[in-house]
């Protein structure tokens, strides 16, 4: 019995022009992918329209944060305070992310310096307001918190400005984000006075803002989102097994579950059919290879860090964070190479070259473009970079990275006074406490005038000329800009 098969058909159809030929295969399946992208399209306008109109019905506020004077705290403090913060995560099911438009809500740190003045400011959600107080003051029971308008308030928002031009980017991650940076442990020695034991980082920082003149601002936050730790940590493990040569672990799900099956149904089919027909099936050519995955002890110096250092970061607590800095001045006193290449310093401080650093992202938010329409694209990016900031806004801009509370209090701590000498930022007058009965109360209290030299002498070690130059240094300043959110 003969089977004729007829491919007439098929020849018939492929042997059309191409212009009919494409219309009929669009006309017959090709509308198919174009109907779920425009629904995937159709999904994310909506997905981003419910979720700003969300996030904006949210009420945020600034606290400006004083420390009190002659602070010693090291950046540890700072390290618990941001771990609390960790509590303001929360489950969000499908109804409030699709439906409600619901969002994990975001803090950022900031610090800002206006005409040489120096702040240090938190913004939070206010339902997270008690959260950031009670996080602070069991670091800092001395501190003073005050609700401050916006610093940004009266500033351009589109460039070219006739008065005022800036500089401002993004700071991303070198390397893969499991990688941490060099952390402030690593400041620390274990022997000496309190001036040597820790050299903190935060004094080049506080230098550069107490060098600004009048018209100059500095601007920087750190964008800081919690996130679910259990699949943060699936990032670090993947990079150590990485440099371990392990192998990766099985797939779980439905797609390799029916990809396993179809193959081991042809396995033993092939062998059924070679004991049916009398020949013995092929020998399986692939053997188990030998465990190829490296100990710890023969990894070269460089591996082993590393993967010491994953380990250590997934033990942390993470958030997603986002990292931007603005130089804006008037165009008389503006002084970019002082101020941007001064700040790209303190940032490179942080850097472990052989596990991960901080840089600048010139390529795509950095305020500095090359080749054609300069000009044009320049004040684009000047545009993008106030508008993110001003809206603290973490998705907008480069992706967010994974930083832990220890990488986050290096780079965001206040500063310890009795290594850190910049004289302009704002601190608490002193330790609040009730007087003891043993005080006689009709002495008039002594003034602060009567004890800053002592404290500036016995806890700063500064001498009576150093002292002297610091407070005409002072006076020339004069008093702080009306937008500083100075209490």
């Amino acid at each position: 019995m003969n089977i004729t098969i007829d491919f007439s058909a098929i020849n018939n159809f492929l042997n059309q022009p191409l212009g009919p030929l494409m219309w009929q295969i669009f006309y017959t399946i090709g509308w198919i992918p174009a109907v779920f992208i425009m629904l995937w399209g159709f999904k994310e306008m909506w997905v981003e329209y419910i979720h700003n109109r969300w996030a904006g019905a949210q009420k945020k506020i600034l606290l400006a944060i004083d420390i009190p004077r002659g602070n010693t705290q090291s950046p540890r403090a700072v390290e618990n305070m941001f771990a609390y913060l960790a509590g303001a995560h929360g489950t969000i099911n499908l109804v409030e992310n699709y439906w409600e438009g619901k969002i994990q809500l975001s803090f950022s740190f900031e610090i800002v310096s206006i005409d040489g003045y120096t702040q240090f400011i938190i913004r939070t959600p206010e339902v997270f307001r008690h959260l950031v107080e009670t996080a602070i003051y069991s670091q800092y029971p001395d501190a003073e918190i005050t609700e401050v308008n916006d610093y940004i308030e009266g500033m351009p928002k589109k460039f070219p400005d006739e008065e005022y031009d800036m500089w401002g980017t993004e700071f991303i991650q070198a390397k893969n984000e499991a990688y941490p940076i060099k952390l402030y442990t690593e400041f620390e020695h274990q022997m000496g006075p309190v001036e040597t034991f820790y050299r903190d980082p935060m004094a080049a920082l506080m230098d550069l803002c107490s060098s600004l003149r009048k018209g100059e601002q500095l601007w920087f936050q750190i964008i800081v989102k919690p996130i679910d730790m259990n699949e943060w940590t699936k990032i670090g493990d993947k990079e150590a097994a990485k440099i371990l040569k392990e192998k990766p672990a099985e797939a779980k799900g439905i797609l390799p579950g029916i990809e396993k099956g179809f193959f081991g149904f042809f396995s033993v089919l092939s062998d059924m059919m070679g004991s049916m027909f009398g020949y013995a099936p092929a020998e399986k050519q692939k053997e188990e290879k030998k465990d190829e995955s490296l100990k710890m002890m023969q990894l070269k110096p460089k591996e082993r860090k590393q993967v010491e250092a994953v380990h250590a970061k997934i033990g942390k607590i993470g958030f997603h964070c986002k990292f931007r800095f603005v130089y804006i001045a008037k165009k008389d006193v503006m002084n970019k190479p002082k101020v941007v290449n001064g700040f790209v310093g303190f940032m490179k401080q942080f850097a472990a070259m052989d596990l991960n650093n901080l840089k600048p992202d010139m390529k795509k938010t950095a305020t500095s473009v090359h080749y054609f329409f300069k000009n044009y694209r320049l004040n684009g990016r000047k545009k993008r970079v106030i508008r993110n900031y001003i809206a603290r806004d973490g998705g907008k801009g480069r992706k967010m990275g994974i930083f832990t509370t220890d990488e986050l209090a290096t780079v965001w701590h206040f500063p310890v006074e009795s290594v850190v000498k910049a004289p302009m930022i704002q601190k608490a007058p002193g330790r609040k406490a009730e007087p003891p009965s043993s005080l006689p109360i009709d002495i008039e209290p002594a003034s602060e005038a009567v004890f800053e030299p002592r404290f500036r002498e016995e806890v700063l070690g500064q001498k009576p000329k150093q002292m002297q130059e610091e407070k005409i240094k002072e006076e020339e300043k004069g008093s702080p800009p009306d937008n500083l959110p100075f209490i």
